[in-house]
């Protein structure tokens, strides 16, 4: 009885692991958290991904979240309480020298 029991614990847990990543994988609405909500979630995870229309991007929580030849800038997104929230991003880097 107690493997049975066991086997159906580690089938729910997996199925709830395969429903789950989908809709991480989708990415979060800025807008259904306040702006302090989405600093929080941000820092908590070290980076999120914003699945907007006007936005479709990684957020991260510093630059050590970014790759190589990337810099940290900054760029608001909409949030419930405010309509320009600014988060950090990591953006290619570019000498504006035009090689």
């Amino acid at each position: 009885m107690k493997q049975n029991r066991l086997s159906r614990l580690v089938l729910l847990a997996a199925a709830a692991a395969a429903f789950a990543r989908p809709a991480a994988a989708a990415g979060i609405d800025s807008r259904v958290y306040t702006c302090a909500q989405l600093h929080s979630l941000i820092a908590a995870q070290g980076f999120v991904f914003i699945s907007q229309p006007a936005f479709g991007d990684f957020v991260v929580a510093n630059a050590s979240y970014c790759g190589g030849g990337d810099v940290l800038e900054t760029r608001s997104v909409p949030t419930a309480d405010s309509p320009e929230c600014v988060v950090n991003y990591c953006a290619g880097y570019t000498s504006g020298q035009g090689n």
